[in-house]
C-alpha cells in the first residue's frame, strides 16, 4: 500500500501502435488521428484528461512519426484562412485545448518490444515520481460530462491508497473472448482484484467484466515495470504488470457505470464509436436516427 500525500498527476497516452486493422489507411497517418465526427480520437482523450483536472500530457508515438505532434502545433496558414473566410469557429474549441494542456510528446523507444507497457516505460523520465494516469490511445469513454469517470478513478486512488485502480466495463458474453476477464479477489477491498485473464473462451472467462484503457498508478510500478518479462510471443503488456501488482499490492478494478466505453481499434468498432458519439450530438442525432432508422 502506497503512503499518502498530495502529489501532482501526470498522464502518459500509448499512441506508438501501427494500426495494422485500418491499413491502408493508416500507412499515410497513425490510427490515433483517425476521427470520430469531426476530432480525432486522441484529441477526445486530451479533452477527458483535461476535464478531470490534468494538464501534463505525454503522447507516446512511434519513433520516426512527427503526425501526432504537428496535429497539436500551430498551423498559421490554416488560421489566416479561416479567419479571412469568417471560419474561425472551426478551430475554437482545438486552440483552447492547446492553451490549457501541457502537452509533451516522446518517441517509443526503439529496443523495447511490443506492447502498451513499452509506451509506458518509454515515458518514465516524463513521469518521475509522480503518480500517473495511463491510457491507451484508442478507447473511448462516451459520458454526459466529460472527465467525471477518470475524476472518480483519481478519488478512489487517494482515498483508497491503492496501487493502481483500473478502468473496468461489462462487456456481452459472447464477446469476451475478445477481451480481458477480471477476476475479483473473495474477502478482499470493494472490486480488489486478484487476476486479469486475457482473451479466455466464455466457458473459462471467470467474469463478463474486463480491464480498458483508464488506469491510475503509484510511480513505484515502474519497479515492477522494469523486470517485467515479454510474454512468449515476445511481447510486453500492462495487464501483466497490474497482475503482478495484484499479487503483493492492492489493485483495484471499479465498473464504469454512468457513461459507455467504446475500443476504437478496429473498423467495425470505430464505426460504432462514430455512431454513439454522433447520437449524443444535438445538432446531427434527430437525422441520424432518422437515416439509420430507415436503413432498418
Amino acid at each position: 500500500m502506497r503512503p499518502m500525500g498530495k502529489k501532482t498527476y501526470r498522464a502518459v497516452i500509448a499512441a506508438a501502435g501501427r494500426g495494422t486493422r485500418f491499413l491502408p489507411a493508416t500507412k499515410a497517418y497513425p490510427k490515433e488521428l483517425v476521427p470520430i465526427l469531426s476530432k480525432p480520437n486522441i484529441q477526445y482523450l486530451v479533452e477527458e484528461l483535461l476535464d478531470a483536472g490534468v494538464k501534463e500530457i505525454a503522447i507516446v508515438h512511434r519513433p520516426g512519426n512527427q503526425q501526432v505532434k504537428d496535429y497539436f502545433l500551430p498551423d498559421p496558414d490554416l488560421e489566416k484562412y479561416l479567419q479571412e473566410n469568417h471560419k474561425e469557429d472551426f478551430l475554437i474549441g482545438w486552440q483552447k485545448l492547446c492553451q490549457k494542456a501541457k502537452l509533451s510528446f516522446i518517441p517509443q523507444k526503439k529496443n523495447l518490444p511490443y506492447g502498451s507497457a513499452a509506451a509506458l516505460l518509454s515515458a518514465q523520465s516524463f513521469v518521475k515520481n509522480h503518480p500517473f494516469i495511463f491510457l491507451y490511445g484508442d478507447d473511448l469513454v462516451v459520458e454526459k460530462k466529460s472527465g467525471q469517470f477518470l475524476a472518480s478513478l483519481i478519488r478512489l486512488f487517494e482515498k483508497e491508497r491503492a496501487d493502481i485502480i483500473a478502468a473496468a466495463s461489462p462487456v456481452p458474453w459472447e464477446e469476451i473472448e475478445r477481451y480481458s476477464s477480471v477476476q475479483y479477489q473473495k474477502g478482499g477491498k470493494k472490486y480488489q482484484i486478484s487476476k486479469v485473464f486475457e482473451k479466455l473462451p466464455r466457458k473459462e472467462a471467470p467474469s463478463n467484466t474486463t480491464l480498458f484503457g483508464r488506469f491510475v498508478a503509484a510511480p513505484h510500478v515502474f519497479d515492477f515495470l522494469k523486470k517485467q518479462k515479454v510474454s512468449p510471443k515476445g511481447e510486453l503488456f500492462f495487464t501483466d504488470t497490474v497482475n503482478a501488482i495484484a499479487q503483493k499490492g492492492v489493485v483495484l478494478a471499479p465498473p464504469l457505470k454512468n457513461g459507455q466505453w467504446l475500443t476504437t481499434g478496429d473498423p467495425l468498432r470505430w464505426l460504432k464509436a462514430n455512431i454513439v458519439v454522433a447520437l449524443n450530438n444535438p445538432e446531427i442525432a434527430e437525422e441520424l436516427r432518422l437515416f439509420l432508422k430507415k436503413l432498418s
